[in-house]
């Protein structure tokens, strides 16, 4: 039977819910606001994972990790920081349970800790901690530590990847000598994202500076890059950094540099999570599930036999195995399916729901033919194709799904960047398009938040090749020098 689910039209919200749970990506678990991963989500992470860590790695960053528990005294050094993530932070008071009289367990009231624990909402606190240990000379920098790690944020209202309290994620965290160097590495970070985003995830972002409203707690700068939903929402797909010396200060991280005179290092941090699946999925998927882009695919291929008697399932098997061999040396990842517990029907709404890319079909016609049917998640389109060239053919067959996701996300981003000059066409865009708005901004924190509260817009980021231009904010009519992005925003 197939999985049917929610249209976009219909409800963009359920439909996303639908795909996660039929899709067998995740669902919510038995702790309020926090998800189980499913062993096909969690693929898809472990596929996002591997690119990534590849790619810190080429850029010089090496793993490592640190304890999931903050002392509370570490979030008070570093003022804007603990600001900006007390109300998000879970805190941890005593270390025992005992058994209550009256049956179960209770809180040890004996063993309270001496200073709370938070469970970290993210690192800079305890990895400036252990840095100022680590960091005397300029010959220890730079320091360039990545660690993959969980982080507890406790939010009230979740969303399956997108939103919850516990999620899993990488944070960079690298110490330099110079101010400009920091400023390098949170570009460079920024360009890795990007590069990912596009030529895996085949999501086109923008890339641009946060406003001072929306910036990192505790940073100087704080770049992103920003993703269109199908909806018209935007998604934060990326952050970088750049820390100034405030963590070095608030930690008293010094080094000696060339000419022997102390001073405080100059940091970054950046990161990326699992909500990156909740903007593939948003970005790619139709009313039938679950779109994946070739490159972060579990299975890429999936070959479904047609049959009815055991010896046309042997003649055909006897056939598929080299194809099989020739994919794999292709390092392209293959199932076959010959589960005879399940009609063939339900085989492929299962793959399409799950968006394997590619759906090889074969029966004995079509051995008789010397040739395949195939099926290409991204379109729906079916063709037929010779068996001699098959595994070449289903190569270039992937690297086209790559590139069209790509390239049709993109001119639906296109379609959905829209000028505004005025409240009323700032707030009809909104109301009837969606999409993203470059609008003026008179550059004040006070503006910026009532746009915010009259329309549920934010900044989401002053594009990093924006163009000057003189105009007119769209709330006060105070001189703006140059359009900024907005959108409402997951």
């Amino acid at each position: 039977m197939a999985k049917s689910i929610t249209t976009r039209v219909e409800n963009y919200s359920q439909w996303y819910n639908d795909i996660v749970k039929k899709a067998d990506l995740a669902e919510n678990s038995s702790v309020r606001g926090c998800m189980v991963i499913k062993p096909y989500g969690y693929a898809i992470w472990e596929k996002m994972q591997s690119a990534l860590d590849k790619m810190f790695k080429d850029t010089g960053h090496v793993n490592a990790y640190f304890p999931l528990f903050i002392p509370k005294s570490f979030f008070s050094k570093e003022a804007s920081h603990v600001e900006g993530f007390a109300k998000e932070c879970a805190v941890i008071t005593h270390y025992r349970l005992k058994n209550d009289p009256n049956g179960g367990v209770i809180v040890d009231p004996e063993a309270k800790l001496e200073e709370e624990l938070i469970v970290r909402p993210t690192s800079e606190t305890i990895i400036w901690d252990s840095y100022k240990n680590w960091i005397q000379s300029y010959r220890d920098l730079p320091l360039l530590i990545n660690q993959w790690a969980n982080v507890v944020r406790w939010e009230m209202r979740t969303r399956l990847f997108l939103r919850t309290a516990e999620f899993l994620w990488q944070e960079g965290h690298t110490a330099h000598s110079t101010r400009q160097e920091a400023i390098e590495e949170a570009e460079r970070m920024l360009n890795v994202y990007t590069d990912f985003a596009e030529n895996f995830m085949a999501v086109p972002v923008i890339k641009g500076v946060k406003s001072p409203n929306e910036r990192f707690a505790g940073a100087e700068e704080t770049y992103c890059i920003e993703a269109l939903m199908q909806d018209g929402k935007a998604l934060q797909a990326g952050t970088s950094h750049f820390l100034g010396q405030n963590f070095a200060k608030a930690f008293d991280v010094k080094f000696l540099n060339k000419e022997n005179q102390l001073e405080y290092v100059w940091a970054s941090s950046w990161g990326v999570s699992t909500r990156l699946i909740g903007a593939l999925i948003m970005t790619h998927s139709d009313d039938n599930g679950l779109v994946l882009p070739p490159k972060l695919a579990p299975i890429q291929v999936v070959i479904v036999p047609i049959y009815k008697e055991e010896e046309q399932l042997k003649m055909i098997t006897e056939k598929i195995q080299p194809l099989i061999g020739k994919l794999k040396a292709r390092n392209i990842s293959v199932k076959y399916d010959d589960d005879d517990s399940k009609r063939s029907g339900w085989k492929f709404n299962e793959y399409e729901m799950k968006g394997v890319p590619v759906r090889l079909v074969i029966g004995p016609r079509d051995l008789e033919n010397n040739q395949v049917e195939v099926v290409r998640r991204d379109t729906l389109q079916k063709m037929n194709l010779s068996f001699d060239t098959l595994d070449l053919e289903v190569e270039k067959l992937l690297d086209e799904i790559q590139q069209n996701l790509f390239e049709r996300s993109l001119q639906f981003r296109k379609e959905n960047i829209r000028k505004a000059d005025s409240w009323d066409e700032f707030i009809n865009i909104l109301d009837n398009k969606g999409g993203f708005v470059l609008a003026h901004w008179d550059g004040t924190a006070e503006t910026e938040q009532l746009i915010k509260e009259n329309s549920k817009a934010t900044i989401r980021c002053i594009p990093i090749d924006n163009q000057h231009e003189d105009g007119k904010c769209i709330l006060t009519g105070k001189p703006s020098i140059q359009r900024v992005l907005f959108a409402r925003a997951y």
